[in-house]
């Protein structure tokens, strides 16, 4: 017989307390849950259940095997439920946050390729530079820049977000362009007011990685008004490639300190541990990996 099948009778005529309640409860003969009781005791070698006319009750070994057919069982329904799942059509609506510039100059762009590929599921984005509460405000699944606190969420690590330190031509010529990172010191730097990004800047060279203290008359909670702040010559901006290629395509920023490399930083989807996998979620968090990953 069957052992997992005999392992289902088994669990429920131990829950119902006798073989009769069981074979109800399965649809089946007590004849039949006796048989299984006793193909499993007889591939065990050891006796799972004390059996009177009267009551039955689980000896030693047949409390120690009843748990662990029960956690298996369990895993068994659950790799059951995700191959279904895994099948279906991913459909209704998921709630993703993600910071402003990210969410813009990277995420917005790539939905529609995944809204088409997907034309059941419905995407709704919300954008901050705050650290939400994923349970609590209702989110299936956030895009987190930075290190990561111990949150209990699950995270999928995407490919590091590239910075990018670049100036007008126009604040060049009249402050000049810095040589080595300490020379920050002494320019105007336009601060973005979120995360370390606002009292220091890193880079990385031929000496290895250096902390410069930077400081600036102008602090912004927004990438785009720094790029545009940036753009009017009035400082030195470092913000994700993402927000400036095309001003540097075009010549109206400059990259400067090309001889060091800014550190990445890292990148981030998380959801709840406990959330149901649906196909929804699974969806989107197979896009991320594949838009965002390495």
């Amino acid at each position: 017989m069957d052992r997992v099948t005999c392992m289902q009778a088994f669990i429920k005529a131990v829950d119902l307390g006798s073989f009769a309640a069981a074979a109800e409860a399965l649809q089946a003969s007590p004849q039949w849950v006796g048989k299984c009781v006793r193909a499993l005791e007889q591939h065990l070698g050891v006796r799972l259940l004390h059996r009177t006319t009267r009551r039955q009750s689980l000896t030693d070994i047949g409390r120690t095997y009843y748990e662990r057919a029960r956690a298996i069982l369990a895993e068994v329904e659950a790799a059951d439920s995700l191959a279904a799942e895994t099948l279906a059509t991913p459909r209704g609506r998921i709630r993703v946050n993600a910071p402003v510039t990210f969410g813009i100059h990277a995420l917005a762009p790539r939905l529609p390729a995944y809204l088409k590929a997907h034309p059941e599921v419905t995407v709704e984005l919300t954008l901050g530079n705050r650290v939400v509460d994923l349970v609590d405000e209702g989110f299936d699944a956030v895009f987190r820049v930075g290190a990561l606190p111990d949150s209990g969420l699950v995270a999928r690590a995407l490919a590091p977000y590239q910075l990018v330190l670049c100036a007008a031509p126009a604040y060049l010529k009249s402050r000049g362009a810095p040589k080595v990172p300490m020379d920050l010191v002494e320019h105007e730097c336009l601060v973005f007011s979120h995360t370390s990004l606002r009292t220091h800047w890193e880079f990385e060279g031929s000496s290895g990685r250096v902390r410069v203290p930077i400081k600036g008359r102008l602090m912004i909670d927004s990438g785009e008004a720094l790029l545009a702040a940036a753009k009017a010559g009035l400082g030195l901006m470092l913000q994700p490639i993402e927000l400036v290629h095309a001003e540097l395509a075009a010549g109206r920023l400059v990259r400067v300190l090309t001889k060091y490399k800014v550190p990445t930083r890292p990148l981030h989807i998380l959801h709840a541990p406990d959330a149901r996998m649906t196909p929804k979620l699974r969806s989107f968090l197979d896009f991320a990996a594949r838009a965002f990953g390495a």
